[in-house]
């Protein structure tokens, strides 16, 4: 069964789902949005790329108006978040927060109760969301009984229950074996394509690359860059190498103007190079840098390889924030 999307009465239609403009938020005056902005159009797949730590989670829970702002302007479908709001807006948290307890339709039905809707509706509704997320048998089982994968899609349901226009996803499939991944996925694609805006929180480069048609590197509370993953691949060579080490600075203007280097980033103790091909490059650079390497690590180029060129970091360097 496929899932049913547009709210009954459907209100306008905003140009941009998510709008944010200089947003600050701050945890005992540590900053984790420092001037953050960013639009993201109606039916959009968007990933917000970042270590853990560099905002993400903040960002989300401001738009779901779960936190206040404490400077900046944030808008959700056109409006300021506020609870008026939350039937229009799905939100799926990092961490599970289910009741052991309480059976699947138990779940939905107390959400379905808290978000105004009427018990048939939400019998009907939640009939159609656990047949289309495959937990239709599982319907009169305990949470605590569920894998985690069935727990995952629960939450999924619980989320789109309200049938909303925006779905925000923290770090969604964290935790998930490979084909409960793929399940949410499908899951996640049909109402996307179904007109529903997403905007996730990810710090796996694969599944914002593959998934995702536009996304927002996110780097200390703020937008280094944003864009589809092509454009922000677009000036990446076939391969990256990362190599550690002391590097002269002799030897790195060297090193950029060989031919087949691409972007070049020195952030000590890290030279990062895109390279047309690295069975070539790093003989030389051992030639030019001798005992100055002290690790090395070669693959193919990512959007991992454009988020340190741009941002001087890599996707791994969590800071305090969320």
């Amino acid at each position: 069964m496929g899932f049913i999307m547009g709210p009954a009465e459907a209100p306008p239609v905003t140009r941009f789902a998510v709008e944010t403009s200089d947003l600050k938020f701050a945890y005992d005056r540590h900053p984790a949005l420092a001037g953050l902005s960013l639009s993201i159009a109606s039916g959009a797949l968007c990933g917000l790329l970042g270590p853990n730590g560099s905002g993400k989670s903040t960002l989300l829970s401001i738009l779901a108006g779960l936190r206040n702002p404490d400077g900046g302007v944030a808008l959700t479908l056109g409006e300021h978040p506020s609870p008026v709001l939350r039937t229009r807006v799905g939100l799926l948290f990092q961490e599970t927060c289910l009741d052991p307890l309480m059976t699947a339709n138990e779940t939905l039905a107390l959400h379905g109760r808290l978000h105004g809707m009427s018990s048939s509706a939400t019998r009907r509704r939640s009939a159609e969301l656990l047949g289309a997320l495959g937990l239709e048998d599982r319907a009169g089982s305990f949470v605590r009984t569920l894998s985690g994968g069935m727990k995952r899609r629960l939450e999924l349901a619980r989320a789109l229950l309200p049938q909303p226009e925006l779905l925000l996803l923290d770090e969604p499939t964290t935790g998930l074996d490979p084909d409960s991944e793929q399940a949410l996925w499908n899951h996640l694609e049909e109402i996307n394509r179904g007109g529903v805006t997403i905007v996730l929180s990810t710090n796996k480069v694969g599944e914002a690359d593959q998934r995702c048609d536009t996304v927002a590197f996110i780097h200390r509370g703020r937008v280094a860059a944003q864009g589809s993953p092509a454009e922000l691949k677009s000036g990446l060579k076939r391969d990256a190498v990362w190599a550690e080490g002391d590097f002269a600075d002799s030897v790195i203007e060297q090193v950029r103007g060989w031919n087949g280097v691409g972007r070049l980033t020195w952030a000590p103790p890290v030279l990062h190079a895109t390279v047309d091909s690295a069975s070539t490059f790093v003989p030389r650079l051992f030639q030019a840098a001798g005992d100055s390497i002290t690790a090395i690590r070669l693959r193919e180029a990512t959007l991992e390889d454009a988020y340190f060129d741009i941002v001087g970091a890599s996707l791994a360097d969590g800071e305090a924030a969320r």
